[in-house]
This record gives C-alpha cells, structure tokens and sequence, in this order.
C-alpha cells in the first residue's frame, strides 16, 4: 500500500500561517495582552490530564486521545466510518499526517475507500498539556462543514462523522491531484473553474444563511450557536484590524526596505479611521455564515474541482469579509507574480488570468447571489418582506443598494487582509517565497500601495473593472 501525503495545510492554524515556527506563533498569542484576560481559549488553569503531548491514555469526561492502534478500534465501533471503508478493519491502513502543531490527523485507507480522521486534543500539541486549549474549535469546524457542504456540496468535503466528546470529525479525503490553491498560483497554474466554482460556494454559503432567506427567529438561533466561536474571531480582530496600525513586537515586513511603508501605515490617519469602521463592521454585523478565513490556502484545487476546507473561523459576520478575503488574496498573488517571473516566462499572460479571474469571481457572485435573491423574494426570508418591496422599479433599487454596500464591504476588507500580510504578523508565501529580498520588497511595496488606496476610496469604486484599473 502506498500512502498518500497530506499537505500539512491540512491542520495549520490559517490565521497564524507564516514563516516562523508554529510555537513561536502560540507565543505571540499568548503575550499579546488581549488573550491573557478572559480567554478561554488559552485558559489560566492547567486541567488534570494524565496523558503527553504524543498522548496515548488520557481520559477526562469520556475524551481520550487517539494513536494509530486505538483508532482502528473507534472506526470498527463507528458503523458511520467503518461504511466508508467498506467494513475491511483487518485492512485499514493508518498514516499520521498532522504537523504536529495543534490537531492529530489521520489518512485511513482500504481497498474499498478512503477517509480523514482529524481530532483536537485539549492542549496546544507541540507545547504539551501545559498549555490546555480548548477542544470545541472542532465543533465549530465540523458545524460549518455539515452547514456549508449542505448548501455547497460539490465544493465543501463532505463531514461522515463528528463526536463532540472525543472532538473527532471524519471526513472525505481530498485526494491527490488536489493541491492548496496558493501553491499553484505560486507555480502559475491556470484553473480555469475556479472563479465559477467560488463564486457559487459564496453565493450559496451567504445567501441561504442571511435575512435574505431566513426568519428572524432562525437567524437569531443560528447567530447564538456560532457566536460561541469568540477566541477565533478576536484573534482575527487583532491580527488582522489592530496589530498591522500599531506599534507591536511580533509585526514584521521585509526590513529595511519596507521600514517607511510599514511606519507610513502606522502613521496614516485616514486610513486609521477606514480600518476601525471595518473592524467594527466585522465585531457587529452579523449578516450570515462565513468562513472566516476564505484566502487561497484555505482552498484546494485541480483544474476541475475546487474545495474549501478549514473554517475554524466560522462565524456569523459581514459577507464582505468572505468575499473580500478571497479576493485580497488574488491580488496578493497577482503582485507577487514579478517576483516569480524568470527569463523567457515573464508571466504576462499568467497575471492577466489571476485578473480575468478577479473580475470574473465578483461579477459571477453578483449574478448567483442576486439570482437567488431573486428566486426566493417571496419565500420565509425577514429582511425585505414582499408584501413591501413588490413594486419591480423599488425591488430593483433595494438589490442595487444592498449589492454596492456589500461590494464595498468587499474591498475594504480585501484591503485590511491585505496589509496585514505585508506588515502585520502573518505573511504568506507568494511574496516569502521570492528570495530576494529587494525583488520581493517592490512587489510587496506596490501590493501595499494598492490596498492602503483601495481602502481609503472603496466607496468610490462602482464596478470591479474600475478596482482593477488601479492595480495594473
């Protein structure tokens, strides 16, 4: 039996994916002040785990920490798993693909199938029970995955099996030839779907989960489930609204090439009081189920299918966030494009498709999101009750109101999730993995310009061409 590698992605932790270890990032969590009072995600109490980090025999309120052996056990007593492999348990074969950082996951395979076992454990993995953390990340994930693969199927793995006491989510395997979508825009790989297939998992993910489709009641209910998700959600906040506009030990860029633009951030005013109306666009507005965390290493393609994975994140906030997040990072990959261009492929061409697929991404949801609105006007959705908004010239009106607010949410956070690539804590490989620095700076400086402008003027933006025109 051969065994297929996982990409370690798999299991990172996205909002603190870059380059320095992993433990060096649960450092910078841990001394950053807003998650030493009334965390419970990194709680001041150390529980009575009798198990290590490798953990074999732990057991508190029905948890145990599972190793090769003892999962072959739980897949035989899990009819849901054991279906999926055929009910072979003499043939499992079991690989251990976690990085070792946060999660243990598993690639379980048999002649008759395949699947991905993934358990948080109530510590920090690669520090040890000494710092316990809390295991419910997996409900929220597993939650979002049943949620959006309902209403995404063909774009979200589908969840076989989740045990809250034993923090267990068994899933479909993605298997090769799928790869992170970040490391085929690196290699400049054209994906010819991708902007079809995200456009409609956004389109479907956001609507069917807004006002737009539910009741008030159902909404209120579905906002207190995931509103439980708070640790994940304030690490965004800082990392992504605070820390990139303010002095802070862990901020990095390309030095010193970058010291002036990343101070000229700090520095900026204006741009001050853009970012803290996103922020609080992002604390208080509760419009449907996102993501929260939609770049390009969270999606994984070939060139006929396009996966979205890893939604830790997942909360109810402002659709602009989803949206804005993948495209920031389109253009962050199409600025990094020159550092990557070689003698004899200049990727001229490469960068025009990342564009092509920008504008298409957005003009597509535009349509799937407003056709569906459209589809169900008169069905259970609060927001715009038709008994009102029955009049053809005022429904028009209420869809373009609703559509260039949204579109300016968008690119106001494309922006935010942009800068705080650059001179923020975490970076991401498009630009890390150009060598040389001052190559790397410039594509990185103009990356910035661009972003610190669209955040500024997003209001002033009416169509995505007119974003774009500003980039090339």
């Amino acid at each position: 039996m051969i065994f297929i590698y996982l990409e370690k992605e798999v299991t990172r932790f996205n909002a603190l994916s870059f380059t320095l270890s992993y433990c060096a990032r649960i450092k910078y969590i841990r001394q950053t002040s807003n998650f030493q009072r009334n965390s419970r995600l990194f709680e001041s109490s150390t529980p009575n785990f009798s198990a290590t980090a490798t953990g074999k025999k732990m057991t508190t309120e029905g948890f145990r920490v599972l190793d090769e052996k003892s999962l072959i056990e739980y897949i035989k007593a899990t009819p849901s798993l054991a279906s999926k492999l055929g009910n072979e348990v003499e043939n499992f074969k079991i690989k251990e693909v976690g990085d070792g950082n946060l999660n243990f996951v598993y690639i379980v395979i048999s002649p008759s199938g395949s699947i991905v076992i993934k358990q948080a454990i109530p510590y920090v993995r690669c520090i040890g029970e000494s710092w316990p953390m809390t295991k419910e990340r997996s409900y929220f994930e597993a939650t979002a995955l049943k949620r959006q693969h309902g209403l995404s199927p063909k774009h979200v793995p589908e969840v076989y099996h989740f045990d809250r006491t034993m923090s267990v989510i068994g899933m479909r395997y993605i298997e090769p030839p799928h790869i992170i979508l970040r490391k085929g825009l690196i290699a400049g790989v054209e994906y010819p779907l991708l902007a079809e297939h995200m456009s409609e998992f956004m389109a479907n993910t956001l609507f069917y989960t807004s006002l737009l489709y539910l009741t008030t009641t159902q909404h209120k209910s579905a906002v207190a489930e995931f509103c439980a998700n708070v640790e994940l959600c304030r690490l965004t906040e800082q990392v992504v609204f605070s820390d990139p506009y303010k002095v802070s030990e862990f901020n990095r860029w390309t030095t010193p090439y970058l010291d002036s633009d990343a101070e000229a951030v700090r520095n900026d005013k204006v741009l001050k009081l853009e970012v803290a109306e996103l922020k609080s666009t992002f604390c208080e507005r509760t419009q449907a189920l996102i993501h929260g965390d939609l770049h390009t290493g969270s999606v994984m393609v070939t060139h006929e299918s396009t996966q979205v994975i890893d939604p830790e994140f997942a909360f109810y906030g402002p659709m602009g966030f989803d949206v804005g997040a993948f495209i920031g990072n389109l253009f962050l990959a199409y600025f990094a494009q020159d550092g990557h261009a070689e003698q004899g492929n200049e990727r001229k061409a490469y960068k025009a498709w990342i564009i092509d697929t920008i504008a298409d991404t957005w003009k597509l949801f535009y349509k799937k999101f407003t056709s569906l609105w459209d589809i169900h006007k008169e069905g259970p959705g609060e927001a715009y009750l038709h008994e009102i908004y029955n009049d053809v010239e005022l429904w028009e009106l209420v869809k373009q109101k609703y559509m260039i607010n949204l579109f300016h949410d968008s690119l106001g956070f494309a922006a935010a999730k942009m800068i705080r690539r650059i001179v923020g804590v975490a970076h991401v490989e498009d630009f890390e993995s150009i060598t040389e620095a001052v190559k790397r700076a410039d594509c990185e400086r103009r990356a910035l310009d661009f972003a610190k402008n669209l955040m500024k003027k997003r209001r002033s933006f009416n169509t995505i061409t007119d974003v774009i025109s500003t980039a090339l």
